[in-house]
Parts: C-alpha cells; sequence; structure tokens
C-alpha cells in the first residue's frame, strides 16, 4: 500500500467587506464591468455640472432683498426674490397683517400629522383630537369667535396644499376602499356601478375634474344655492384620488389566495368579517408602496386648483412674482424654493412608506 502524502490546500484571500461605506461602494457601484462603466460615466457628468451648479446656487449667489443689486452685482442665483416675497409664497393673498393665523394652522395640521404617523399616538383619543385640530385649524383660517373673517378664496399657499392635501387623503382612503370591495362583489348592480365610476374618473384629467367641479356644477343647483369653491375642488380630488387608490387596493384583493376566504366561510365568519380580519391586513400590507405613491400624487396634484383661482404654492409664487415686474426675472429661484418643499414633504412620506412596510411585513422577514 503506497503512502499517502497530505497536501495543504493553498489559502484563499478572505472575502471582502459587505459592510460600511467600502462594503457599500463595492457592492453598488463597481460590482462589476457595467455597474463600473456606468459610475463613472455618472461620475464624471456630475464633476463636470456639480461645482458650476454649486457656484450659482451658492458661492455667487445674491441672498438681500435687493432686485437692482442682483441685476447689477449677481452672477449667480439671486435668492433675494425669497427674501423678499417668502410670505406671499407661503400664506398668498392672506391679509399681510393676519398671517399669524396661518403659520398657526400650519403647525397644527403638521403637529397632527407627526403624531398620526408616530405608534406611540395610535389611541382611539386620535380621532378626537384629530377632530378638534380641524375645528381650530378653519377657526384660526376663516375667523370668527374674535377674529376677522377671511374668505376662502383669501387662502393660499403651504395651509391650503396641506389642508387639501390632508382631507383629500383621509376622504379618498375609505372611499376606495369601498370601491374595490365593490368590483369584486357578486351583485353585479354594485359591481358595474363600481367600474364605471373607475373607468369613467381614470378616463379624464384631474385638470377636467377641478374644472366641472368649480364652473360647471353650480349650473346643476338650484337657484340662489351656493358651495364654497374649496368644497368643491376638495370633493373633486378626493373622488378622482379614490377612483386611482380603489385600483391599487384592488390588486391586492386578488393577490389573496382563494382558499382562506372558502376557509373563513367554513369557520361561519359573515364577509364583513372576513374581509377585516383576514383579506384586508393581508391585502393592505402587500400594497403599501402603491397606496403611499397615490398619497404623494395627490399632495403633488393639489398645485392644479390654481386653474380655479385657489393660490396654493405654486400659484402663490406666480402671484407673487407676476405682480412685480422687479423680481419677475428670477422665476427660476422662486421655482428651486417650492420644490424644496414639495421635496421634503414628498421625501418625508417615502420614508414613512418604507417604515410601514418593514412593520407590516415583519413576520415575512427571516
Amino acid at each position: 500500500m503506497s503512502a499517502r502524502i497530505f497536501q495543504s490546500i493553498p489559502a484563499r484571500p478572505a472575502p471582502g467587506r459587505t459592510g460600511g461605506l467600502m462594503g457599500w461602494c463595492r457592492s453598488n457601484l463597481f460590482a462589476d464591468l457595467r455597474t463600473t462603466l456606468s459610475t463613472v460615466a455618472v461620475g464624471g457628468v456630475l464633476l463636470w455640472y456639480l461645482p458650476q451648479l454649486l457656484n450659482w446656487a451658492l458661492f455667487s449667489a445674491y441672498w438681500l432683498p435687493d432686485a437692482q443689486a442682483c441685476r447689477a452685482d449677481a452672477v449667480g442665483a439671486c435668492w433675494g426674490v425669497v427674501a423678499e416675497k417668502y410670505r406671499l409664497i407661503i400664506f398668498g393673498r392672506y391679509p399681510f397683517a393676519e398671517q399669524w393665523r396661518p403659520l398657526l394652522a400650519t403647525l397644527l395640521i403638521m403637529a397632527l400629522l407627526i403624531c398620526s404617523c408616530t405608534r406611540a399616538f395610535w389611541k382611539p383619543w386620535l380621532a378626537l383630537v384629530w377632530g378638534l385640530g380641524l375645528a381650530v385649524f378653519f377657526w384660526l383660517m376663516l375667523g370668527g369667535w374674535g377674529l376677522s373673517r377671511v374668505e376662502t378664496d383669501r387662502w393660499g399657499g403651504l395651509p391650503l396644499t396641506l389642508l387639501l392635501a390632508t382631507l383629500s387623503i383621509a376622504l379618498a382612503f375609505p372611499l376606495a376602499l369601498l370601491v374595490a370591495l365593490g368590483r369584486r362583489s357578486e351583485l353585479p348592480a354594485i359591481r358595474t356601478l363600481c367600474t364605471l365610476y373607475v373607468e369613467l374618473i381614470r378616463g379624464v384629467p384631474l385638470i377636467s375634474v377641478l374644472f366641472m367641479a368649480s364652473f360647471m356644477f353650480p349650473l346643476f343647483m338650484p337657484q340662489g344655492t351656493k358651495i364654497d369653491v374649496l368644497i368643491r375642488v376638495l370633493v373633486g380630488i378626493t373622488l378622482f384620488a379614490a377612483a386611482y387608490m380603489a385600483e391599487v387596493i384592488r390588486g391586492g384583493l386578488q393577490a389573496i389566495p382563494k382558499g382562506q376566504v372558502e376557509a373563513a366561510a367554513s369557520l361561519g365568519l359573515s364577509y364583513w368579517q372576513t374581509q377585516r380580519k383576514i383579506v384586508l391586513p393581508q391585502a393592505l400590507a402587500m400594497v403599501v408602496p402603491g397606496i403611499m405613491n397615490n398619497f404623494i400624487a395627490i399632495f403633488k396634484d393639489t398645485s392644479l386648483v390654481t386653474i380655479v383661482s385657489l393660490y396654493e404654492l405654486t400659484g402663490a409664487l406666480g402671484l407673487a412674482l407676476n405682480s412685480d415686474a422687479d423680481w419677475r426675472p428670477y422665476k427660476i429661484e422662486g421655482y428651486v424654493f417650492i420644490a424644496l418643499i414639495y421635496f421634503f414633504f414628498c421625501f418625508a412620506m417615502s420614508r414613512y412608506s418604507l417604515w410601514v412596510e418593514q412593520q407590516v411585513n415583519r413576520g415575512k422577514q427571516r
């Protein structure tokens, strides 16, 4: 029998780091040749344009509210337009001396939104707090009880944007839920009615819905009956958003295996018990990204209410610049300012969506 000679296996290189900044860069920016080439190309473009952008936006910009100095001295951005017009952009045509009221109203509704997104405040009394908060909001904005009255057609800027987005989301979600269930109903009349509603609303742009709600709907009302334009716009946005959101929810409902519904029926659960305890929790967890995408779209679509003379952020910016010829050439700086505001709220909703998605899918994580 021949003797066996032991030969050690050559040592293999240590695996690369997968954590930290270097590990993230290696995995996402330089994983293979194609990714590396894309990274180099994008990095080259950024290295070429980013210094120019920073020079325009920061280093060569003019910050003081002096239009003549902007035209004479600044070679970059003129942020003086924001310093001069920020109150008109943020609060619209609201009376200048009373703008502390929309400021408090905006802080109030933002505090309510933050509380609603915090798990510690998910208590039954939160609905009562919302009711009281909205009552105080409308009292501050509309007036009465010691405050001068300001009609809704003078509301504008950020308070109007937050109000329309918040109420539209709050009203559209339950309506979308009922429409999604109605489209899967076994009753032909309900299923047909919900289908017609969805197809009709989705077949027209939002701007036409707002036009109909603001200008055409009053023509069909009895003589002497007047509905506030803010309510009509709110109803239009809500109906439009609910139609799109219903299809997102219906996609989640269709993903639930039929066997679960049959098992619930065999246990003696009613239709609504099955939906509330079995179907809807799973279906809504599956479509959290799609629902949040609709929420973000609703927030941005509020910019279209300018067509009915409600000056939210974008409309208030146009109002501020078009009424002053000295600052009219600096629209880009103004739009960058409101774009940052939109980005702040949309990015916050996006990050919150990721957190909610992790919470509802915790049982599937390993």
